[in-house]
């Protein structure tokens, strides 16, 4: 059986394309060595599961030690029941063990212990009789909650001294998030962060990373090598663009090709299909996507992401943990500036925050191909501001995301008018009060010759107690246009003032010159 693309639950040699695990947390060994406790944290779906087995199977392979990987997904029905979350632990463990271990390396019966005792009773048992030193790697430590998991770390903790003899030589935390909010998952207070926390012995955490690029392209190289099917270069080289080597993405991208899109293996894959796969992910909104999503509405995500998408300087306290819960979660990048993390994230997070706009709109797509095949940017504008002037007070006052709600009203606008033919790249400028908008798109030529349309568009908001942005909106868009190569361009400014003129008078189109000489079409809003 050939090798798939795995974008559900942990990957499996020989099954599943995959990366091998040594080079993804190369410091664990060397963590293990020093009988470490540690922690190992990354987004959801980035391969930690995966990464993580590996890593005991081969560390058990070594003959050194007696390594597992466990969950604790088992104890998070239990709350606040600190027994039975625990003998559900204990139980998962046994049968962990009893399928990865061999027989001279199996616990051996759970003694008897009060509930708040249980695990550490357990944990000193094994390691007694086990003829190796045990790593210990748990899995899903963040699905406990409250006094659950104040038990299960302290008891970790207690134990940390008796090891390697009396209890496991070195134990991983696995989970989502760095050890520090554990105390608020515990019910500590999350607006703080202190160093107070229930495990505090960490030798080290380690963030598992996304693909770097040469990752991405192995892994491709993968499916080459089994099916005798390339990836055109630029196909490679967009798909580490619109993925920034995030492990669901790059698998889902290369599924959705190979799979659904079913490229015949005789043809290589190009640009284009992956343009097409990543269009049919974002539509489809998959349940990796869809959970990322439902973030937007918890406050902290909006406090962070607000700024972010109406290109503002962020105004957070000093050692907020917004943005570190924000890059935990992987919606952002993990490097300053503060950006969210991929093109594809870019595109689901306005998209979910444009989609009432986009459903409102009853603009006919196909009203806006010219003759020629041409998207007519021209009538855009001007149906926009129809839209824009009978709608945009309504819409603005929303209450949802303000600080870019005349952004997300336009690209929503866009979206509907662009859906099925061409596709809109969208850049925020992080603390420069822009967002640039790139469409892009593919028609025939009347020689038969297949082209792209490009029209860039740069998004400005104007104030109060701010000066007019034009003359910064157009030496940004001379800018954007350099990089691109185009001559001209669209600034919109979106006049957010308080007691400025009714929409219907201060909305117009007019043309203006650029600092480069380039002449700009200027719509004020």
């Amino acid at each position: 059986m050939s090798r798939r693309f795995n974008t559900a639950g942990p990957c499996r040699p020989g099954i599943d394309y995959m990366i091998p695990a040594v080079a993804r947390l190369a410091e664990i060994p060397g963590l293990v060595d020093q009988e470490g406790y540690f922690v190992v944290h990354a987004p959801r779906q980035t391969g930690k599961t995966t990464t993580l087995r590996a890593l005991a199977d081969e560390l058990t392979a070594s003959g050194r030690y007696a390594a597992l990987l466990l969950s604790c997904e088992t104890g998070r029905a239990w709350d606040d029941d600190v027994g039975a979350a625990s003998r559900a632990i204990l139980a998962r463990i046994r049968t962990a063990a009893e399928n990865t271990l061999p027989a001279d390396l199996l616990p051996p019966a759970w003694p008897q212990a009060p509930d708040g005792a249980l695990l550490a009773a357990a944990l000193t048992a094994w390691a007694r009789s086990c003829p190796r030193p045990l790593v210990l790697f748990f899995d899903e430590i963040d699905a406990l909650r409250g006094m659950t998991l104040i038990s299960v770390l302290s008891q970790l903790r207690d134990g940390y001294s008796s090891r390697p003899d009396d209890f496991p030589a070195s134990v991983a935390l696995c989970g989502l998030r760095d050890v520090r909010d554990y105390k608020s998952a515990a019910g500590g207070d999350p607006s703080r962060l202190g160093t107070s926390s229930p495990f505090n012995i960490k030798l080290k955490s380690l963030r598992l990373g996304d693909f770097t690029p040469d990752e991405v392209r192995g892994l491709y190289a993968q499916h080459t090598a089994d099916t005798g099917q390339e990836f055109t270069s630029a196909a490679l080289e967009r798909a580490i663009e619109l993925t920034a080597g995030q492990p669901w993405l790059v698998n889902a991208l290369a599924r959705e090709v190979v799979e659904e899109i079913a490229v015949p293996a005789t043809e290589p894959i190009t640009v284009e299909h992956v343009e097409e796969a990543k269009e049919r992910l974002i539509l489809a909104r998959a349940t990796h996507l869809d959970s990322l999503a439902a973030r937007l509405a918890e406050p902290r995500v909006r406090r962070v992401l607000g700024p972010v998408l109406a290109g503002d300087v962020l105004t957070l306290e000093p050692y907020d943990d917004d943005i570190a819960y924000l890059r935990d979660l992987g919606l952002i990048a993990p490097t300053p500036p503060v950006r969210l993390a991929n093109p594809i994230y870019q595109e689901v997070v306005a998209r979910v925050l444009a989609s009432r706009i986009q459903e409102s709109v009853t603009a006919d797509p196909r009203s806006f191909i010219c003759p020629d095949g041409t998207f007519d940017l021209p009538r855009m504008l001007d149906e926009f501001i129809d839209f824009w002037t009978e709608h945009g007070d309504f819409l603005v006052s929303g209450g949802y995301y303000d600080e870019a709600a005349p952004q997300l009203i336009l690209m929503g606008f866009l979206q509907r008018v662009v859906n099925g033919g061409g596709y809109v790249d969208r850049e925020y400028g992080v603390g420069s009060g822009r967002i640039d908008l790139l469409i892009r798109w593919p028609h025939t030529s009347g020689d038969g010759t297949r082209r792209v349309q490009r029209e860039a568009l740069e998004l400005k908001v104007w104030r109060a107690s701010r000066p007019d942005p034009l003359r910064a909106g157009l030496t940004q868009l001379d800018r954007y246009l350099d990089r691109l190569g185009l001559p001209t361009g669209v600034l919109i400014i979106f006049d957010q003032r308080p007691n400025t003129p009714d929409l219907t008078e201060r909305t117009a189109i007019t043309s203006t010159t650029s600092p480069a000489g380039r002449t700009i079409t200027l719509l004020r809003a």
